[in-house]
């Protein structure tokens, strides 16, 4: 059943990462009429994530940014597509990195753990791998369905990166430096572990919330270099990123040191322009779990 669903799903996809980009939008365009006005795809999901963040703001702003939102999330679906086919040189035009030169210079040292929240398009961001001299990996979430998980490993696995799961994150860390192979990790960090594993709550976006603290673990465990990489979308198709180095030498920083000032970076990225960050995932689901320290 597996590939029965990917032979009939593959060609769609590629057509429409083929597409001429004025086409491509046009196309988006169709499937955010589909996905917002008629299917209505968690809205209720987004409007709730968006008002207990901004309790302050009015009903009329709050669908605005709920409708911006979705405008974006199926570009976003759709960028991620069309990078099955999309070029050097495009990628190179439609993802820029401001102060690329901060990250090679770090690269020539030490390894490094690059990390980014689900804002804007955090697929294109493995395009940096063109530039690096070192290793450049890439940390996903396996996908359920075998050969869809292949084809985005493929996909992933463009541009000199090497995806690699969660799974596998911490193995293929400590071989490599084992090894003395410098490298730069890609990592998405602001998703929400189970209440019942969480070893972290703290307040993010002003509402208490179990907090992954895997990366700021390896960092320190293994002296690691640790750079936010805060993406603003410019315009439709077009994005910039800049690295923010949060600690040169992971060792030699306070626990949880890293993950605070990751969160702080990720919560200014999402007030500056909040319709490109990630609102239909249930971030705060567990925000009423938090767990009774007073005893």
């Amino acid at each position: 059943m597996q590939l029965l669903v990917y032979i009939c799903t593959y060609p769609l996809l590629w057509v429409i990462s083929i597409l001429p980009f004025r086409l491509f939008y046009l196309f988006s365009d169709l499937v955010f009429f589909m996905v917002y006005h008629v299917v209505g795809y968690r809205k209720q999901v987004v409007h709730d994530n968006l008002k207990l963040v901004f309790p302050t703001k009015t009903d009329r702003e709050i669908k605005q940014i709920r409708k911006d939102f979705f405008k974006h999330f199926c570009d976003m679906f759709l960028e991620t597509v069309r990078t099955m086919s999309l070029s050097k040189k495009d990628a190179a035009k439609h993802f820029k990195v401001r102060n690329m030169d901060l990250l090679l210079d770090l690269e020539k040292s030490t390894s490094v753990l690059l990390l980014c929240s689900h804002y804007g398009n955090w697929e294109w961001i493995i395009s940096i791998n063109n530039y690096l001299a070192s290793n450049g990996y890439a940390v996903y979430q396996k996908v359920g369905n075998f050969y869809f998980d292949r084809m985005i490993k493929r996909i992933r696995g463009r541009w000199n990166t090497t995806p690699i799961t969660q799974k596998e994150t911490v193995k293929t860390i400590m071989l490599n430096e084992q090894e003395n192979k410098r490298a730069v990790y890609g990592m998405v960090s602001d998703q929400s572990p189970m209440a019942h594993r969480a070893q972290y709550w703290t307040e993010f976006m002003g509402v208490k919330a179990p907090i992954f603290t895997g990366a700021e673990s390896l960092a320190r465990k293994l002296d690691l270099a640790v750079v936010f990489l805060k993406v603003s979308k410019v315009k439709r198709g077009f994005y910039e990123a800049e690295c923010i180095p949060i600690t040169l030498s992971g060792s030699a920083t306070a626990e949880h040191e890293i993950t605070d000032r990751f969160l702080e970076l990720t919560e200014h990225q999402i007030l500056e322009r909040p319709e490109y960050y990630l609102w239909t995932h249930r971030r705060w689901k567990h925000s009423n779990k938090v767990p009774d320290t007073s005893r």
